[in-house]
């Protein structure tokens, strides 16, 4: 079967990598000939937000989909006119993409998420203090979104179309993934708990399981299953969300596509999110996705001050600890907070768990 991916960067690296264990051809398009997918796919260069180098790329694809949600969703359109498979579908990537949409898709189908104004520009911002804006498009990785807390902040709002949000009173970051294929099987990962770099607005670290009450497993339970029918599409879908301090859970927001939140499941549960995502777009039966005890990840970054050809400072040490496992994404160049790789552990408790992550952050460093 020739599967094609829309991006280059890590997610499909890994994908790749876990799916050569089958008999298929894996295609890529990426604007950049050295991304972290060039070299071990078939590689075209094109621009995935481009309708015509999308529509080009589907023609001889038996199935066609994303590693970053960010493409040209009219082109996927036709290309599904045209009788290709897309997976997950157009409709949903298109809901996602726009921070509108996905607001108003959760509304409808009774979703909880922070009360929300959509606006067009700064004139029509009514909404009350504190709040979050995200732009509408374009945002990721902690790009195009801002805490507006107080009147004095309001001369920074960003004047383009947005989504206002209520700011939570966070207890924890939350992540479920969750699959279907075309059969209508669907599974989910265990519930990941995440930790933020505040500097860099970006996933420093996970821990999995995560520590929560039987309650709050079940309101994420129902959420994951309100959303997979609504979005009625295969696919593997990671929901990002928020616990509040009185116990109640918010989506966040969703991606369609592979997550940083479920590196861990490489060495951490009998199958990771990326054989789960092979056998989505081969309509295989779902992967059992038991966890290992305790696993978590650890983002690599690059420093700040530092760009160009990259030096991981400190990774012998880490070789060297036992039950950790470092993946590289093949990025030549580092610049501050970008994501080059990272590293995964097993532990027999939390409490161990999060001593090796804190040591390995204390270890390794991504400069130039």
């Amino acid at each position: 079967m020739k599967i094609g991916i829309l991006g280059g960067g890590q997610l499909g690296r890994m994908f790749i990598q876990n799916a050569l264990n089958y008999d298929d051809e894996f295609h890529v398009l990426d604007p950049n000939s050295d991304c972290s997918c060039a070299y071990i796919s078939h590689f075209s260069q094109g621009n995935f937000n481009d309708y015509e180098d999308v529509l080009a790329f589907g023609q001889d694809k038996d199935v066609i989909s994303i590693e970053i949600e960010h493409v040209n969703v009219d082109a996927l359109f036709e290309l599904e006119k045209q009788g290709k498979k897309v997976i997950p579908s157009a409709e949903i990537i298109k809901t996602i993409q726009q921070k509108i949409l996905q607001k108003e898709f959760y509304k409808k189908h009774n979703i909880p998420s922070p009360d929300f104004q959509i606006i067009s520009n700064v004139s029509e911002a009514t909404f009350a203090l504190p709040f979050v804006q995200k732009l509408n498009t374009g945002g990721y990785d902690g790009k195009g979104v801002q805490v507006i807390k107080a009147e004095n902040d309001l001369k920074n709002l960003w004047d383009a179309p947005s989504v206002l949000e209520s700011l939570v009173d966070i207890d924890k970051e939350l992540s479920i993934i969750i699959a279907k294929n075309e059969n209508g099987e669907t599974k989910t990962f265990p519930v990941t708990e995440m930790v933020a770099d505040e500097k860099l607005n970006l996933l420093d670290f996970n821990i999995c399981p995560a520590d929560i009450s039987k309650d709050v497993q079940s309101q994420i339970d129902a959420i994951a299953e309100k959303f997979i029918n609504a979005a009625n599409s295969a696919g593997l879908f990671a929901i990002e969300l928020f616990l509040d301090k009185n116990g109640k859970v918010w989506v966040n927001e969703t991606a369609p596509r592979l997550h940083n939140s479920g590196h861990q499941t490489q060495e951490g549960n009998a199958n990771s999110q990326f054989e789960q995502f092979y056998r989505t777009l081969k309509n295989l039966p779902l992967a059992d996705t038991d966890a290992f005890g305790f696993s978590g990840m650890l983002n690599l970054v690059g420093e700040q001050n530092y760009s160009g050809k990259v030096i991981y400072e400190g990774l012998e040490e880490v070789l060297k600890l036992p039950k950790t496992y470092v993946h590289l994404y093949g990025k030549t160049e580092t610049k501050p907070g970008r994501k080059m790789g990272h590293i995964n552990v097993l532990a027999n408790s939390r409490e161990e768990l999060l001593e090796k992550l804190n040591h390995i952050k204390t270890l390794v460093r991504v400069i130039a």
